[in-house]
């Protein structure tokens, strides 16, 4: 466990208050968790000014969030601090799930090869801010991280926002032409503007621990995800254990709508549960907590210049990792989006965010809901259901499709209007799929070639050029070799492929002339604009 976990960053007084001159910016972001500094990275990548504003200076205590899915890896890969993550995070693809001490089955997340990150990796939320926070300073011209300075206040005059702040040296103002909310479920931005955050509220309650141990519980040679309905270590409905970096595993434990959560947050009744999981093998208590959990989402994600981004616009239960995942979902759906807004394009586009990622959140919120309700029946039918489902999918694959102990974050399909009709792999509206490559006789992987931009992908039998999309036109291409085949493995030969900035597919044809090539790209012109039907 690293011993500078929590050292604080430097406090610097704001030049408004040290003679400065005010000025109007550009963005201001509330919120200097994950999901906060990703967005000034991916901001300030686009060469957009951006000031953080954060009412603590320290990373966050305890590791929290934890689990990075693959589609998340790829978006850290193209903000800088994604092969930082890997060589630190522990990688798991095997889950298994048992019913009592009989394990029911398990699962590989990622059985195929030619990816260059893996399915999930493990690592605590404190590692990615503090990689994150040393990636804005990167940007020494463009992200401006402000460390106690807390917004007490906010006014949209429908032109700017007007911030007033608070700082150990008093009090100052800020305006801004967009902000952006990232002050996570207790968002005060949106208790001030008294938005309607409602959902399903689920009273169970559950026990979060990280214990130090040198010796693994895993009875395998490789980092796995184990869950367990009706653990026979503990007297409840479900447990879940998986390990992280520094030999720190999580544990999460359920203890019912009536425990007593004072008692439960002490060591006096946390130790003997760990205890009766992992026997004499000797551990440290790192973190603890005992949380409920509330499925909602905000009615709307753009308030004119209000920016809702990640948790202060919808909250999931923990179980399939959908929090911190959806949160970067947000961060990628809305920096090009925002980019091109405050270059000159049509503020409608960001209407596209706020409706795509609620799309997204909704997903998200049914996802972990359904599997809320199956790991904690609420009623002896429902009980009777899932104890039954359990013992036949030791044996039946169609039993194992029921069992839901948290489906694991992927990135939802958009309904995005095909303009170009064709069959392919791929689909319009999903997200591309990594492939190995080389690129002047060096290996290289799809993702690594995607700019940000919008891009075009002419697939051919044994290769691929990759071209830039700028108001219609199509730069020099990219001469990339599909050695492995697996490109046209997972996409199609003789296609041609539109993808957006975030990496989802705007449009596909079959029709690699010229005209269709130049029909296909006009999906994307003017670029950055809100009638661009790509978007």
């Amino acid at each position: 466990m690293p011993n500078n976990r929590y050292q604080p960053f430097d406090y610097v007084k704001p030049p408004e208050l040290d003679g400065g001159e005010t000025s109007t910016l550009p963005v201001a972001i509330i919120g200097a968790g994950p999901i906060g500094l990703a967005a000034a990275i991916d901001l300030a990548q686009r060469g957009i000014k951006v000031t953080v504003l954060d009412d603590n200076n320290v990373v966050s205590v305890g590791s929290r969030a934890i689990c990075w899915a693959k589609h998340t890896l790829e978006i850290f890969d193209r903000l800088g601090i994604g092969e930082r993550m890997l060589d630190k995070g522990v990688t798991w693809k095997i889950g298994r799930l048992f019913h009592g001490e009989d394990e029911v089955y398990n699962f590989n997340l990622l059985p195929e090869d030619g990816h260059k990150y893996p399915a999930f990796i493990n690592l605590q939320q404190y590692y990615v801010e503090q990689y994150l926070v040393e990636r804005c300073a990167d940007f020494p011209d463009l992200i401006d991280l402000r460390w106690k300075n807390k917004v007490v206040d906010h006014q949209d005059d429908g032109d700017l926002v007007h911030l007033t702040i608070e700082t150990p040296d008093g009090a100052y103002a800020l305006a801004v032409e967009y902000m952006l909310a990232c002050d996570g479920a207790g968002s005060a931005t949106r208790q001030r503007m008294g938005l309607s955050f409602k959902g399903e509220t689920f009273e169970e309650q559950f026990l979060i621990a990280d214990v130090e141990m040198e010796q693994s519980p895993f009875n395998t040679d490789e980092p796995e995800r184990w869950f367990w309905f009706k653990p026979p270590f503990h007297n409840g409905q479900s447990a879940l254990l998986h390990k992280q970096p520094d030999n720190i595993y999580r544990i999460d434990l359920q203890l019912g709508p009536d425990a007593d959560t004072e008692h439960e947050k002490t060591e006096a009744a946390v130790m003997p549960r760990l205890k009766a999981i992992f026997g004499d093998k000797p551990f440290k208590l790192d973190w603890m907590s005992v949380y409920k959990f509330q499925c909602a989402k905000l009615k709307r994600m753009v308030h004119n210049r209000v920016l809702f981004v990640g948790d202060s616009a919808h909250v999931v239960s923990p179980f399939g990792a959908r929090g911190g995942n959806g949160g970067m979902h947000d961060v990628d759906n809305l920096g090009w989006k925002l980019a091109a807004v405050l270059g000159g394009a049509n503020k409608d586009l960001l209407e596209t965010y706020n409706s795509e990622r609620l799309h997204g959140a909704s997903e998200n919120i049914k996802n972990s809901s359904r599997a809320t309700r199956f790991m904690t029946p609420k009623s002896p039918m429902e009980m009777m259901f899932r104890d039954e489902v359990l013992k036949l999918a030791n044996k039946e694959d169609f039993a194992r499709k029921l069992i839901n102990s948290g489906r694991l974050s992927v990135p939802c399909a958009l309904p995005i209007e095909p303009d170009v009709q064709t069959t392919t792999q791929r689909k319009i509206g999903t997200v591309i799929v990594d492939a190995p490559l080389s690129k002047d006789g060096a290996p290289c992987q799809l993702i690594d070639c995607m700019n940000g931009a919008h891009q075009l992908l002419v697939i051919k039998d044994d290769h691929a050029d990759l071209y830039d999309v700028h108001n219609g036109q199509l730069s020099t291409a990219l001469k990339l070799n599909d050695s492995s085949g697996l490109l046209v493995e997972r996409y199609s030969a003789d296609c041609a492929y539109l993808i957006r900035p975030d990496r989802y597919i705007a449009g596909i044809t079959n029709d690699v002339s010229n005209e269709g090539l130049n029909k296909l790209t006009s999906l994307a012109h003017p670029a950055g604009t809100a009638d661009e039907k790509a978007a």
